[in-house]
């Protein structure tokens, strides 16, 4: 569903008439990002085209379309289409925002990748190297996050008369934390932790309600099967993924893309995810309570006097 062109429909259970939406391209700053984000879901010669700009943006950025195809050893095809799958019309725009980035590393702005962590790295090396992927994918997160979207999705569950959040593992910490944040400021909300309770759930939902999907991969079932009953039911539905032509995507009425730090042995891409989603959590929590504020701030207030004695010394 998430594509170069997505097709938005004004009624999406099949009454409405296809109405085509252009995504703008992406800036130069969220190129990286873009890379990192859907290396994993291209094939292997795509794969090579965007490691190449990713990891020398100012050689490719001189080169032609038959220039990269050779360097890359794939296809002039192929190049086309790994510029249109990271957001750009075609390769002209891809080579201006290569050349946009070979400025912004250039200037300092583009901190060189740390290695990966190795078995016996020293803690201090651990932390410094852990400190700077997180630091990469918030930016990378922050780089490629759709406003409109997040917007879009901000305003769907500031008005919902009931939310559920979908989340299995890493994603399912995530899906409590939201849910969480939105009881305090006084919405009703739900994080079914039982797939069958999700479905169950789910099924409840109608016009007016919010539905939300956490999966890093966007592929998960038991995330996508609730989601998809809450589509069916006439719910707004939000995919939160790192994934935006995963599975998922095909039953949300807005996605919100997520990154990730590299993924390695010792953290793989699962963990590592949270990251980035607890900031679009946090994102779109913000928005909620700025378009909520009147209702929002006196139910924290109250949310934090019911809690404070537990927190003051000798409390019980």
């Amino acid at each position: 569903m998430t594509q170069d062109v997505k097709e938005i429909f004004a009624d999406r259970r099949g009454t409405g008439t296809p109405v085509r939406s252009v995504a703008a391209p992406p800036a130069p700053a969220a190129l990286a990002a873009k890379v990192r984000t859907l290396a994993p879901s291209m094939t292997r010669s795509m794969q090579r085209v965007a490691e190449a700009v990713a990891d020398d943006p100012a050689g490719c950025a001189a080169l032609t379309v038959t220039g990269l195809a050779e360097l890359t050893g794939t296809s002039e095809a192929t190049v086309v289409r790994t510029a249109r799958l990271l957001g750009y019309p075609g390769y002209r725009d891809l080579r201006l925002a290569l050349a946009g980035l070979a400025a912004q590393q250039e200037s300092g702005r583009a901190p060189a990748l740390t290695t990966d962590i190795a078995v016996d790295d020293p803690i201090a090396d651990v932390v410094a190297k852990l400190a700077h992927d997180e630091r990469q994918t918030l930016a990378d997160t922050a780089a490629g996050l759709d406003t409109v979207q997040l917007g879009a999705a901000v305003a769907a569950l500031a008005g919902a008369r009931r939310t559920d959040v979908y989340g299995i593992g890493a994603s399912g910490l995530v899906a409590q934390d939201l849910t969480q944040k939105l009881l305090r400021i006084g919405l009703i909300a739900h994080a079914p932790g039982d797939p069958h309770l999700a479905v169950t759930n789910a099924v409840q939902l109608r016009a007016g309600d919010v539905a939300v999907a956490i999966t890093h991969s966007g592929s998960t079932g038991d995330v996508i099967e609730p989601l998809r009953v809450a589509f069916e039911r006439g719910a707004t539905t939000i995919a939160v993924t790192g994934r935006p032509d995963g599975p998922v995507t095909q039953y949300a009425d807005h996605v919100l893309t997520t990154s990730t730090a590299r993924e390695s042995e010792l953290r793989p891409a699962a963990m590592s995810s949270r990251t980035s989603q607890l900031l679009v959590v946090d994102c779109l929590f913000v928005g909620i309570a700025q378009r909520t504020y009147a209702s929002a701030a006196p139910a924290l207030s109250a949310s934090y006097e019911a809690l404070a004695h537990r927190h003051r010394s000798g409390s019980r």
